[in-house]
């Protein structure tokens, strides 16, 4: 057994095809399949369930590569830690983000790299679900969203809350001027609106249908999408208003829109940066998280 069949493994889950995993693997797809059973047949166990293509893990599989995707993790972060005794803290930091988390992610990166200019980003989409999910199979390195206190402390995550400053409705005031004051908006102001929001696998989105539904407010919703590029864009050609939490957009990017505060209850998970719990973190992740509380406090 060597690190490059454990590697191999792991992209063959996250890819769930050969052909993909063997080019994420930079081998040949019969190189790729070669090295895989020769692992199994070194373990004495089945792996891979086996049709005309990759049809998952066997159970003993699915055991095998809880262990491979934990070596593998240790084994990245040793190459980063060597890296950056060398070069300082220099890497690719993978990041998932839940949409309409109430930071904005561009400004936080930008603060840490005034600090780590060698540090680069690869940022995925996920649903609230998907990103717990990415943070403990270490396919992302840190998670920005929204978590459940009690999952965190069970899965002794490091985690950094973020401020939960409440939400706001964004309109562009030449299509919306019944809109302009200062004072904060209600429910039942917006429920006529035509509104553009995030899909409903959107944890922010469910929040926001919850609380709609239980005051007995159906929302008009005109436009929903996982883009929030897209969102902003039906805001500025009057398509229909967004809600959002207050932070996740930065001002100057919304140029002429305008924002009023929306009165909610809070949401009943917290938003947080979270990264795996000491030891197990990769070096990257660890400066990354220790940076961003330091700006968080500060």
């Amino acid at each position: 057994m060597d690190i490059k069949q454990l590697i191999y493994l792991c992209n063959l889950e996250r890819e769930r095809h050969f052909g993909r995993a063997a080019e994420a693997s930079f081998v040949s797809q019969p190189t790729l399949s070669m090295r895989l059973k020769n692992l199994e047949r070194e373990l004495g166990l089945s792996l891979i369930n086996r049709s005309n293509n990759f049809d998952g893990f066997t159970p003993e599989g699915e055991r095998v590569l809880s262990w491979a995707r934990e070596i593998v993790s240790v084994y990245q972060g040793l190459k980063l830690e060597v890296e950056s005794l060398k070069h300082g803290v220099s890497g690719t930091l993978r990041i998932g983000v839940v949409p309409q988390c109430s930071i904005s992610l561009p400004q936080l990166l930008k603060a840490v790299s005034d600090r780590y200019p060698q540090l680069d980003y690869r940022i995925a989409v996920l649903s609230a679900d998907q990103l717990l999910e990415a943070l403990n199979s270490h396919t992302v390195d840190v998670g920005i969203g929204f978590f459940e206190l009690a999952t965190l402390r069970e899965l002794h995550f490091q985690a950094e809350m973020l401020d939960d400053r409440g939400v706001e409705v964004i309109w562009h005031p030449q299509h919306f001027p019944q809109l302009a004051g200062d004072t904060p908006l209600v429910l039942d102001d917006v429920v006529s609106l035509p509104l553009c929001l995030a899909d409903r696998t959107r944890y922010f989105r469910r929040y926001l249908d919850s609380h709609f539904l239980a005051a007995g407010l159906n929302l008009r919703v005109v436009m929903e999408t996982t883009s929030i590029f897209q969102l902003i864009q039906g805001v500025q050609v009057g398509l229909g208003c967004l809600i959002s939490p207050v932070g996740h957009l930065i001002p100057e990017s919304t140029g002429e829109l305008c924002r009023r505060p929306l009165l909610m209850p809070p949401m009943s998970r917290h938003g947080a940066v979270v990264i795996a719990e000491p030891g197990r973190a990769t070096p990257l992740a660890q400066h990354f998280f220790d940076e961003v509380r330091h700006l968080l406090v500060n």
